[in-house]
């Protein structure tokens, strides 16, 4: 996969938030990765070859 800081990434499953938003915007990057809900706010640390097997599509900003 290819994205970069700010880029919008959709995953295949939602996040369990009040929104159900499958999109999340890339924060940090580095061996591991940092995303941010764009329902609720809240971010995630991952490891880049969990996330990269979570990812449907990769929206560029």
């Amino acid at each position: 996969m290819n994205y970069d800081l700010g880029d919008i990434l959709v995953l295949k499953k939602p996040h369990p938030c009040f929104k159900r938003s499958k999109e999340f915007e890339v924060v940090r990057m580095g061996a591991d990765i940092r995303i941010k809900c764009l329902g609720c706010g809240k971010t995630f640390l991952l490891p880049r070859a969990e996330l990269e097997e979570k990812i449907e599509k990769v929206i560029k900003k």
